[in-house]
């Protein structure tokens, strides 16, 4: 007789964890998800959407990578979901990699590979300048470097959808922003609009946090373009062609700066990659880690 031993799928309440961390000036609390037991760990940084945390962003991508022996960690950046909050008056992208140093010393980890979506893309190449040898491959989605578009009026729809949800945090705002967020808001649902505005409504300090800081420094993600070949770590950089809040050209400044980057493009994809073409990013991304 054959037994059949079924595991319980990952939740966000099983996996939550937190921790403070103290690096440089910052001395803040810190929320992350933290699955699977692999000598190689994945740490994965989100975007920076109204709502956003690192298992909203990414739980289509936790399962296949703890599967495959990896340990996976989604951190939530200081100012987003339960992470403490923050106005951020200089580099929100060194911000992040500030904490993502904390968070990694207080785990006790030599060296991590990071998959970054948007913001979180921003904050890897940060960190990747700042702490080189604590970087093993990189895996940028919708972001990496800022600087204006050559094909697209900045600031660009997307953003400016975003910017107005974060002033004025209602349903009908979260729509009109999702529905450019995906290349087919068709698969979008009434439950994740639903969690996402309970998320956004339940911390709002971090909207008026966020909307301080946009007063304070507008240019929150600095234009890296000058010091990407600083960035000798192997990375895989992964764009929707019909981006509408980080256009596609922002993915060859990326590969035409960094000496060890490739390239792939989803055709008929927005922002969200990682969750629009799911089962393919988890493929590709675990090919890359593993050649």
């Amino acid at each position: 007789m054959t037994t059949t031993v079924t595991t319980e799928p990952l939740s966000e309440a099983q996996t939550s964890r937190f921790v403070r961390i103290q690096e440089g000036d910052l001395n803040l609390q810190l929320h992350y998800n933290d699955a699977g037991e692999g000598r190689e760990t994945v740490v994965m940084l989100h975007g920076s959407g109204p709502g956003a945390s690192g298992w909203a962003n990414f739980n289509r991508n936790v399962e296949p990578l703890v599967a495959a022996g990896y340990r996976v960690i989604l951190m939530d950046c200081p100012g987003w979901s339960k992470s403490d909050p923050i106005v951020c008056t200089g580099s929100r992208s060194e911000l992040n990699a500030r904490a993502l140093k904390g968070l990694i010393d207080a785990l006790a980890l030599e060296r991590v590979h990071i998959i970054g979506n948007s913001m979180g893309g921003h904050s890897a190449v940060a960190f990747a300048l700042a702490y080189p040898e604590r970087v093993g491959k990189l895996i940028l989605m919708g972001g990496g470097t800022g600087g204006p578009s050559q094909f697209v009026p900045m600031p660009t729809e997307g953003i400016k959808l975003l910017d107005g949800l974060y002033r004025e945090p209602t349903i009908e705002n979260l729509k009109k922003m999702m529905a450019v967020f995906v290349f087919d808001p068709s698969s979008l649902t009434e439950a994740l609009f639903q969690a996402r505005l309970e998320n956004m409504l339940a911390r709002r300090d971090h909207l008026e946090n966020f909307v301080k800081s946009q007063q304070a420094n507008p240019r929150q993600f600095p234009d890296q373009s000058p010091r990407l070949g600083e960035i000798t770590a192997p990375a895989l950089v992964i764009w929707g062609r019909d981006d509408r809040f980080v256009p596609l050209d922002g993915s060859l400044r990326l590969i035409w700066g960094m000496p060890n980057a490739e390239l792939h493009v989803f055709n008929r994809c927005g922002h969200w990659a990682q969750w629009e073409h799911a089962d393919k990013f988890n493929r590709m991304v675990l090919d890359f880690l593993a050649h």
